[in-house]
Parts: structure tokens; sequence; C-alpha cells
């Protein structure tokens, strides 16, 4: 697979249409199987993080104060990760709050996003289920840290989309995975994996 940038954010809340800001972002470059670059800082976008999120992720309004602005931090990480394609668990999340918070330093994504919980779907789809947590223990991945902190979820979830490159290859022996096949594949029902591979592979043939 080509190089791939993936992400992970904790935030305020569920939804930056609803108000809620990125509190911490990671960043992890994955080139020919392995990790090879990284990027994670907390970030201080003003405003409060409601006491439940503490509870949840370990990030309290405290350590916020000391980051530094949300805004140096975008522009960190979006030239960190360049024109890569990106990644995350659950990518619908992940990918609202990074165009939101890139276009308040007046940037726009040009790349895709692949979503690893939905090829897992695909490609996993015996796992009990597709959370990150699951989906790292099913597979007997590295557990890299505490989940909910985005350097260690960034570094799993590489771990996994690194996973799910290997079982396609050797599902379906493919010298290769691109993030082109997997794009599609996360489109794709999972009952119709094997055609969806098939015919990627005869037009690249």
């Amino acid at each position: 697979m080509e190089t791939i940038a993936v992400i992970d954010f904790e935030t305020t809340g569920l939804s930056p249409d609803c108000g809620d800001r990125a509190t911490e972002i990671a960043a992890v470059l994955v080139r020919d199987g392995q990790i090879v670059g990284q990027y994670q800082s907390l970030m201080n976008a003003g405003i409060s993080i409601p006491a439940f999120i503490t509870g949840f992720t370990g990030i309290t309004n405290a350590m916020i104060r000391k980051a530094p602005p949300a805004g140096q931090v975008m522009a960190e990480v979006a030239d960190f990760v360049g024109d890569y394609p990106l990644v995350a668990h659950n990518a619908s999340f992940d990918s609202k709050f990074w165009d939101a918070e890139l276009a308040r330093v007046g940037r726009t994504r040009q790349q895709g996003f692949i979503c690893s919980m939905l090829v897992a779907r695909r490609v996993l789809p015996q796992a009990p289920n597709h959370k990150l947590g699951t989906l790292v223990e099913f597979a007997k991945l590295p557990v890299t840290g505490k989940y909910h902190r985005a350097q260690a979820d960034a570094e799993m979830t590489a771990h996994l989309a690194l996973h799910l490159e290997q079982e396609l290859m050797r599902r379906f022996g493919l010298a290769a995975v691109s993030c082109q096949l997997l794009a599609k594949i996360q489109r794709t029902p999972a009952s119709r994996l094997e055609q969806c591979v098939a015919r990627f592979a005869a037009k690249c043939a």
C-alpha cells in the first residue's frame, strides 16, 4: 500500500455542527508496512471540556489551557500529512472534525478518507463487533496505550489497517493493496467483497 496518514481526534462532543471542538489529534504515517512518522498534540480551542468527556478521555481543562492554539496545531498536522490518503476508525466522525478545524485555518482537504471500521466490517465480518478495541483484541494486534487518547488510537488503527491489508493479500492472492481498492471495499456490501476485489484486480491487470 502507498503511504497513508492515520489520524484520530479527541473532542468535546460528537459534532462540530453542534459547536464541538477538537481537544487532541494524532497522525501516524504508514509506509511499506511500517510506522515511519508520528505527530501528536493537545489543542486549545478556547472552550470548556464537559466533565463526562474528561471521564472518557482523561483530558482535562487544565491540560488544554497549557496546549497550543487549535489553529496552530491544525496547520502543523495538515503540513505533516500533506496529500497522503487519510485513514480513521469511524471516519465519518474524524472527517467532520478534520474538515471543520481545517476550515478555521483557511484550508480545505484535498484527499479522501478511508474508514478502517467500514473496511473491517467487509473483511472481518466474523468479529464480535467492529469497535477499535474489539478488533485489536480479535486480531491480536498491539495495544499501544490508553484507548480514547489520540496517539494510542491512531497507532492501533494503523496496525489494524496493516492487518486488513495483509488479510486481503492472503485471502485473494494480491501482491499489494491500494488505497483505491480500500475505498471501493468500504462502499461494497460484505457479501460482494470477492466480486469487488476480482473486478478491481481485473482492471489493474
